[in-house]
């Protein structure tokens, strides 16, 4: 301590920066993005989920180029296929990638497919072959793929159904239809819940009584039964583009009051707000007060609902295509295929013809685990 002239005492210690409250300053003045995107991280499961949905969803386009045949080509001569492995080195060389070639003989004994592989004969995958012809990204008709099988032999890395398709290339197919179902289901849910929900939170009143009734009756009914009976409506002679829309249209359809209640309490809460009732002194039409004030507070809960609806979407689609009354061959969904496979002798034999089902558990668990890690990053009242 030292004494100035008039004697006031002052502190002559060097001065020691509280690094602690520095890094709270510093989390004040990050943007609300990048606190949710840290948040987020701590969530290791929901980050994990993430970076899997995404490459999912990245790689759907390239499903003819990456799977080695198309969704319906068939090897009559292999029906049933067992799975073949990919190996690398044969007889202790490296000789590459390679399979080794299956011969099909039906035993007798038990009436089912039995395949001898030829030990002796490695077949060397070709890479960036040409192979049948598929359309890229929907649009681009090539016949390039990523890897094939040589001429005389099979690479079935997941087997074949009882057609002789290979079930890994379905499953690529199958994913472009399975997943996206669930994207144009949530679309028109949102759409539709959102709508409704805002006019029956704002306006009240009799529009209030008559789109909860409606909900009401909504949720009043079984679910599946419902399903069954929209989906049985759809002409048969419909072409799969026009049943996959449809099928998503109903899924969407059934799916809104949930979110029409949740957007209705909200702005319940949120229309006497201060801020609320001065856009609309200052002249605010409905839609700009909706549009720009009351959705953007509650933007995090709609994402959360998303990513949480999504799955259901899914498995709606795979319900009803599984029962016959969804997508229909030609179409391939993973619902399709495993429509294919309700024999439970036919499993028993030829257990791989069930593997459809292992995308549909990985793919809703990943939507789950990032759903509930993104809630919670956009949880305000979390520490």
């Amino acid at each position: 301590m030292s004494t100035l002239p008039d004697g006031r005492y002052v502190d002559d210690r060097p001065y020691e920066r509280d690094l602690g409250e520095e890094a709270r300053n510093a989390d004040l003045d990050v943007s609300n993005t990048r606190l949710v995107w840290r948040r987020f991280r701590e969530h290791k499961l929901g980050l994990v989920s993430a970076l899997f949905l995404l490459f999912s969803y990245l790689m759907l386009p390239f499903a003819g180029f990456i799977s080695p045949y198309t969704a319906n080509e068939r090897a009559p001569d292999h029906l049933y296929g067992a799975p073949q492995g990919i190996h690398l080195f044969h007889e202790g060389s490296l000789i590459g990638p390679y399979v080794y070639p299956i011969t099909a003989e039906v035993n007798l004994e038990t009436f089912s497919w039995e395949y001898i592989r030829d030990y002796d004969n490695p077949a060397k995958l070709e890479f960036f072959c040409e192979a049948s012809y598929y359309k890229l990204a929907g649009f681009i008709k090539t016949n390039r793929h990523l890897f094939c099988a040589p001429e005389g032999a099979t690479v079935f890395l997941l087997g074949a159904d009882r057609l002789g398709r290979d079930v890994f290339s379905r499953i690529l197919y199958g994913a472009q239809l399975s997943l996206t179902v669930g994207l144009v289901g949530i679309t028109v849910s949102f759409f539709i819940g959102i709508i409704l929900g805002s006019i029956a939170g704002y306006f009240g009143g009799f529009l209030d009584w008559i789109i909860n009734r409606v909900i009401e009756i909504l949720r009043s009914l079984p679910e599946l039964p419902l399903w069954l009976a929209l989906s049985a409506a759809v002409p048969s002679h419909w072409s799969p583009v026009a049943v996959f829309f449809i099928i998503s249209i109903i899924l969407g359809i059934l799916d809104w009051p949930g979110l029409a209640r949740a957007v209705r309490s909200k702005f319940l809460s949120l229309r006497e707000e201060e801020f609320v009732r001065a856009a609309e002194m200052m002249g605010a039409k409905p839609s700009r007060v909706i549009g720009k004030h009351l959705l953007p507070n509650f933007l995090s809960h709609l994402i959360a609902s998303a990513t949480l609806s999504i799955p259901a979407m899914i498995l709606g689609e795979t319900a009803l295509s599984f029962l016959g009354l969804g997508l229909r061959a030609p179409a391939v969904s993973w619902g399709v295929m495993l429509n294919d496979a309700q024999n439970l002798a036919s499993i028993e034999i030829y257990p791989w013809t069930a593997i459809p089902m292992l995308p549909i558990v990985i793919i809703v668990l990943a939507f789950n685990f990032f759903g509930d890690g993104l809630r919670d990053a956009l949880d305000p009242n979390r520490s």
